[in-house]
């Protein structure tokens, strides 16, 4: 571990001086050797050094919108170079490393003991803000162990389940169809959606949460399908989250994302016809498929 914890400060030393001199007058993997060199010549961890230090530079652009995204009052250009490139080592860790080798918690906390050592006297308290909040979106992946054991060899149809309801949400607008969809800060657009409440219907809460979450007066169609998951949380371990999708017209207006709604920082109305390139999920994109053609077939139907 000790290795590990030098080979992420030669990490911060080669995108330091990369980040600098603005990413143009040395190629990263000039950087990184020098360093190598002069810091910590005879170390045996070189390939984690490359694979971390070339890992960032290529999500580079990735992981500053999401650092913009988790930050929104910290502008890139008012982060001091070393909180920065420490943020962005500890993201990369976060999103795309391997847990089982690096597991978040580790991941977290390497970049604050770097944020103390290397960074500013606030240092270290900005970076676990920032890291905090990106693993809470995650789903604070490996924080109870013990917990992510519970229900590990139960089967799929015995463990707990948890009900949500969303909608893929339509508008008619000067002769075009519209949708609307959320944006969270892993940079996907998505449908928007919420966990039932009570005993509430899953109609009811689908009307309920999208005008909560962004100001969408509903109504309901048809149904279009259900997306359902393997999750885990402390409390519970592994369990199922069962989210049930419905076609869903409302007035073209505004549209407005709840200030408390965690993980999302955009919500917009899409013409049908450009909706193609938009960065979906995977599992979500058959579910707005199927309420595309829906809709199509209707239009055609005219």
């Amino acid at each position: 571990m000790a290795n590990r914890h030098l080979s992420r400060s030669i990490v911060l030393q080669a995108l330091f001086e990369w980040d600098f001199r603005d990413k143009k007058d040395e190629t990263i993997e000039d950087v990184m050797n020098r360093d190598i060199e002069e810091f910590a010549p005879g170390l045996s961890d070189l390939s984690f050094i490359k694979e971390l230090t070339l890992g960032v530079v290529k999500k580079n652009e990735v992981l500053d919108s999401i650092i913009l995204k988790a930050a929104p009052e910290w502008p890139l250009e008012r982060i001091s170079v070393v909180d920065r490139n420490i943020l962005r080592i500890g993201l990369f860790e976060l999103l795309f490393s391997d847990h089982s080798d690096v597991p978040p918690k580790v991941a977290i906390n390497e970049s604050i003991e770097l944020a103390k050592t290397f960074g500013g006297e606030t240092s270290g308290k900005f970076v676990n803000g920032v890291l905090g909040a990106v693993y809470k979106e995650l789903g604070e992946p490996g924080k109870d162990d013990i917990g992510k054991k519970r229900n590990q060899n139960v089967p799929r149809e015995q463990l707990p389940l948890k009900q949500l309801a969303g909608a893929v949400v339509y508008a008619k607008h000067e002769g075009e169809i519209y949708l609307a969809f959320v944006h969270d800060i892993f940079g996907h657009w998505t449908l928007s959606k919420g966990k039932i409440d009570g005993d509430e219907t899953t109609e009811a809460c689908a009307i309920r949460e999208l005008k909560e979450e962004i100001n969408a007066d509903i109504t309901i169609k048809q149904k279009l399908g259900e997306n359902e998951y393997i999750a885990n949380s402390p409390d519970l371990g592994r369990y199922r989250k069962n989210v049930c999708y419905f076609l869903a017209e409302a007035p073209y207006g505004e549209l407005r994302l709840e200030e408390e709604k965690g993980g999302l920082d955009d919500v917009r109305w899409f013409k049908i016809t450009d909706i193609a390139d938009l960065n979906f999920y995977d599992d979500i994109l058959p579910i707005i498929t199927k309420g595309v053609e829906v809709l199509l077939g209707k239009e055609a139907e005219k």
